[in-house]
């Protein structure tokens, strides 16, 4: 080979080098977080078209809906695709985004943050619903509707808000060298809460709200929610998880079962169904607004039946191309076992 063509695959090593080197520092310093950065990127990382069930919204879907328990006990393939203090704008476009690689039969919409969080723009856990979706024109239109101009730069591009974390470095950031991708296939999103924190007495802690209604933006968006759904024949199983429940929160859930029905769809406020679940508000709340793993597989025992009488799901256990599902129960079940 000629000197020139040495040069060629001189240059060439040198530029798959550089990328390989900027992927794994990436790979490194990005953000995690289990309470909605890691819940997104696992989902890209789940076989394609193998989510039966999809949860979106807050919180409350990856620390109630307990999609290990889905497994265990009805053979349900779910996935929670969520983030703390979702609101219904990112939520739909987590949706589109979902739908890319996913054709999920039922959809479960969380909506606990129509009831709290106001705002048309609010930050304070932003970072968890922007770090981990994928770059593509519906991210940048997300980014469009849920960050103001002067604050964009805060939160995109992503490397630009992690690239100095070099004295924050743990072990999960080594650990995420390569990707980590077949960790990230097993993750099914739940991230259980083993604090055991009595809620029998009603929480006073929401003094500050004025304005008890869902807004316009939120309406605007719940809307663009149903109508997806339709579009991509999913049915739409609107829910409110349990929590310490303020009785102001009602009005916007009264205005939501409204739109609902109105749409043909289901809504559920399971604050009214306590007694039937078997919910106990002494020994199942890992705080005032989240359920612990010991409500989570009450709650979700008591939704899987009704996933499965409102919809035809298949039961995936022992069928092929569903195992991470197994190990990701078996893990949940391992975590259980050790408190």
């Amino acid at each position: 080979m000629n000197i020139k063509g040495n040069k060629w695959i001189l240059r060439i090593s040198m530029i798959a080098l550089i990328c390989v080197s900027l992927i794994v520092i990436r790979n490194i310093l990005e953000y995690k977080s289990p309470h909605g950065i890691n819940q997104t990127r696992a989902f890209y990382e789940q076989p394609k078209n193998t989510i039966d069930v999809l949860a979106i919204g807050s919180s409350h879907v990856h620390c109630g809906v307990n999609t290990a328990e889905l497994w265990n006990k009805y053979g349900i393939a779910a996935y929670d695709f969520s983030a703390a203090e979702q609101p219904f704008w990112i939520t739909y476009h987590y949706l589109k985004e979902a739908y890319k690689y996913q054709s999920p039969k039922v959809v479960v919409l969380d909506v606990f943050s129509a009831a709290r969080f106001k705002e048309n723009f609010h930050y304070k856990w932003l970072e968890e619903s922007v770090y981990g979706l994928r770059f593509s024109k519906n991210k940048l239109d997300m980014i469009n509707v849920s960050i103001e101009d002067e604050y964009r730069s805060d939160y995109f591009p992503s490397y630009l808000t992690y690239h100095n974390r070099y004295i924050d470095l743990n072990k999960e950031d080594l650990y995420n060298i390569f990707g980590n991708h077949k960790e990230k296939m097993i993750f099914k999103g739940f991230t259980p809460g083993f604090n055991v924190v009595d809620q029998s007495e009603a929480f006073g802690g929401w003094d500050e709200l004025d304005d008890y209604h869902l807004t316009p933006k939120y309406e605007e968006y719940l809307k663009k929610i149903i109508d997806l759904t339709k579009e991509h024949d999913s049915k739409l199983m609107i829910i409110v998880v349990p929590y310490n429940l303020d009785k102001r929160d009602c009005t916007t859930y009264e205005e939501i079962e409204g739109i609902a029905k109105a749409s043909g769809v289901t809504f559920i406020d399971f604050n009214n169904q306590l007694d039937e679940i078997g919910i106990d508000k002494s020994t199942d709340f890992n705080d005032h607004t989240h359920l612990n793993y010991y409500g989570s597989v009450k709650f979700s025992d008591h939704l899987g039946k009704l996933l499965k009488d409102e919809a035809d799901l298949p039961d995936r256990r022992g069928s092929s191309g569903y195992e991470s599902w197994d190990e990701f129960a078996k893990r949940i079940a391992d975590e259980a076992n050790s408190k």
